[in-house]
């Protein structure tokens, strides 16, 4: 007779599942970010400001991903929880354009109309999954950013120290939070597709935009 080597496995959740797709696709495996958070680089200096700006252009944009979900969602547990995301996000917002004044400007580099091409599709791409029709998918955009939040916060509070300005605390849900919430909300196999789908799509955004500061230090000459 048969054996089923998985019947005492246990079953992984619609929470547990995108935090291990953020643990795994998230920004904090880029060795760019990593880079960038050591600073030990000749040019670190100049490619923290450029980070500094084009995550500015990416997410310190009015309303963004978080907040055009909440004007979507309906009421409940998501709409709750996205009503604290973009409290919180929104001071985080205000944290990045306090730095993108502290850092200085923007350094010249060649290929600025492809970088701006590239941040533009960028902003539309999380505004089709914060707007998207499939239930669920704005909010697995939204927990994406949240959790995927926290080592790019890393990387502005060493813009902060090396800028001399003091950083505020972080204001973002906790996991336990996004847990709870993805849990609430993940019902069906369809909602939780979905969820899967906007968290990578958010995710893949993040990963892009650090593809696109590495490939600006190369062409600066910095490495």
């Amino acid at each position: 007779m048969a054996i089923n080597r998985f019947v005492d496995r246990k079953a992984v959740s619609a929470a547990e599942a995108q935090l291990a797709r953020v643990g795994g696709e998230g920004c904090a495996r880029h060795p760019h970010l990593s880079a960038l958070v050591e600073g030990s680089g000749q040019h670190s200096a100049r490619d923290v400001a450029d980070a500094i700006h084009l995550l500015c252009s990416v997410h310190g944009h009015h309303p963004g991903l978080i907040e055009l979900a909440l004007d979507l969602c309906t009421d409940g547990p998501g709409r709750q929880w996205l009503g604290r995301a973009a409290d919180g996000f929104e001071r985080e917002r205000l944290y990045l354009l306090r730095l993108t004044a502290a850092v200085g400007p923007i350094p010249s580099t060649p290929g600025a109309a492809e970088t701006e091409a590239t941040l533009l599709a960028q902003r539309h791409a999380l505004e089709i999954l914060a707007k998207s029709e499939r239930r669920g998918c704005a909010l697995g955009a939204a927990t994406a950013l949240v959790s995927d939040w926290w080592p790019i916060r890393r990387l502005l509070d060493c813009a902060a120290s090396r800028a001399g300005i003091e950083s505020p605390s972080p204001s973002l849900p906790d996991e336990a939070s996004v847990l709870a919430v993805i849990d609430a909300e993940c019902d069906s196999p369809a909602k939780e597709r979905a969820l899967g789908f906007g968290g990578e799509q958010m995710l893949l955004q993040n990963r892009g935009l650090f593809d696109l500061l590495e490939a600006r230090s190369v062409a600066r000459g910095d490495f």
